[in-house]
């Protein structure tokens, strides 16, 4: 058998300088609208962004063509970046993310154990820069939804020094 040369990376037509985020697609779906004619077909595709150093973005396109629903997406997550605040190589605390009936559970793991996530998930952690985490996906196994709720619990983190100035504000409210 003849070895085939490795797929290629989607190129746009207009040559962009190099960016500083790196692109994974999550999820390309063909979608159908029913009109009098029969099924009017369309592409939407789901994106995510990140620089590897905390920074991550999700972005869903849709358009006729699958390399204009790519860039549509594209635009999205860059419009959509969060910055995630990360203790080492990890993140802060354990939470839970929910959108819709999408639930991911996001803890945090000691050096060495590597991104225990699947799919969706995964794809958000490793370009975000996390090196160390465990993760469950629970409920809905829709890809967009699992996102979603990825993106809402890592923009829920927060550093222990955030707690403690809340805290504070609150002892001071109390007297």
């Amino acid at each position: 058998m003849e070895k085939r040369e490795p797929r290629r990376e989607f190129k746009k037509n207009a040559p962009e300088a190099a960016s500083e985020f790196r692109e994974k697609i999550i999820k390309i779906r063909r979608v159908a609208k029913v009109v009098k004619g029969g099924r009017r077909f369309s592409f939407s595709a789901l994106v995510a962004i990140g620089d590897g150093k905390g920074r991550v973005g999700v972005g869903l396109g849709k358009a006729n063509e699958v390399p204009d629903a790519m860039h549509k997406s594209i635009q999205a997550a860059k419009k959509a970046l969060i910055t995630i605040p990360m203790k080492g190589t990890t993140i802060p605390h354990e939470i839970v993310g929910e959108f819709g009936a999408g639930k991911v559970f996001l803890k945090p793991a000691s050096d060495g154990t590597g991104i225990i996530a699947g799919g969706a998930v995964r794809a958000i952690i490793e370009l975000s820069g996390i090196k160390n985490i465990l993760s469950k996906s629970l409920g809905s196994s829709n890809s967009v939804n699992v996102v979603k709720a990825t993106i809402q619990a890592l923009k829920n983190l927060r550093e222990p020094a955030q707690y403690l100035k809340l805290r504070q504000g609150e002892e001071d409210g109390k007297e």
